[in-house]
């Protein structure tokens, strides 16, 4: 039987979120891996751990390096730290997690094993695997905020579009009709909402051209090349006041457009690229009963926190 997620006494709940651990074997930099994990969860007592995706690396590696060989044992290894400790935890998949070897049904069963997880495969007849709703209960029991989950996908598949996937249209009416199942009520009295998915959406750019971010950009925005319209999806539905992905390894910026606020997490596994200095962490996002807000911060390997990263002016603003 599923847990209920629950606002604490003092009227928060507190999630950390992990991003591309990309663990392959238990090899020394998945290790190392486990044990960031392993002091984050220590150093902030989360309520709830969400993966954005890429958990495993299942794709190609150079002439010299070992594949992953067993995708279901590397995904058991990878949220072994979390899975220890009985908080619950929830994930999407990213791009490398079902690269060869393995299925996003396949890989979900094994997930689905874990006494912990709160992941859903979610409805079959929508593209990809693991779109699910969580619900936070307040004091009375009732639903007080909304988390959503949602599957990016992996690559376009298309020769006439290279790059990467984007969430499809059949995901964006369920998110659609969750939204209204969940809210009733008057637009203003929605309940407060996250969404969380893997690859960002082509917004994510444009915020950081034209608005002040928080935060560091060091590689370009990798999002698909076709926008399917989720970022207009979550405005029109009115309830979600941020989004958190990964994929992008060295960008961990956050910037709000129309509302809502666009978040990176932050890197957090070794056996993948980086930057010097740019240490591996993962963030961490506090609500608070009753507040359409949110509050957030990086915990890093060393154990440091970042409430208040470099500021980004934006690029190019033009004033009508």
């Amino acid at each position: 039987m599923k847990r209920h997620l629950s606002f604490q006494n003092d009227g928060t709940f507190k999630i950390v979120q992990f991003t591309d651990l990309h663990w392959m074997d238990g090899r020394a930099e998945d290790q190392r891996t486990r044990k960031l994990m392993e002091r984050i969860i220590e150093a902030e007592q989360p309520d709830l751990i969400v993966f954005t995706g890429d958990l495993i690396y299942t794709g190609p590696v150079p002439a010299e390096e070992k594949e992953c060989e067993n995708p279901q044992e590397a995904f058991r290894e990878a949220v072994a730290a979390v899975e220890q400790t009985g908080i619950p935890w929830a994930f999407v998949f990213g791009n490398h997690d079902t690269e060869t070897r393995i299925s996003r049904d396949e890989l979900m069963q094994v997930a689905l094993e874990h006494p912990h997880t709160l992941a859903e495969a979610g409805p079959a007849e929508l593209a990809g695997t693991g779109n699910y709703t969580l619900e936070i209960e307040g004091p009375n029991g009732s639903s007080a905020a909304v988390l959503y989950f949602l599957d990016s996908g992996s690559y376009s598949g298309l020769e006439q579009v290279p790059g990467y996937n984007w969430i499809q249209r059949n995901q964006l009416n369920w998110l659609t009709a969750e939204s209204a199942r969940l809210n009733p009520q008057a637009h203003e009295d929605k309940l407060p909402a996250l969404a969380f998915f893997h690859i960002p959406v082509p917004e994510y750019q444009e915020v950081w051209s034209t608005r002040i971010c928080y935060g560091h950009r060091f590689e370009r925005v990798c999002s698909a090349p076709v926008n399917s319209g989720l970022f207009a999806t979550l405005l029109e539905m009115g309830d979600v006041l941020g989004t958190f992905c990964g994929h992008d390894h060295i960008n961990d910026f956050v910037g709000s457009l129309h509302g809502i606020r666009l978040c990176y997490g932050r890197a957090s596994g070794y056996n993948t690229y980086g930057k010097e200095g740019f240490k591996r962490g993962a963030r961490v996002i506090k609500l608070t009963l009753g507040e359409k807000n949110f509050d957030t911060w990086l915990r890093l390997e060393d154990g440091s926190t970042v409430l208040e990263q470099p500021v980004h002016e934006p690029d190019n603003v033009t004033v009508h």
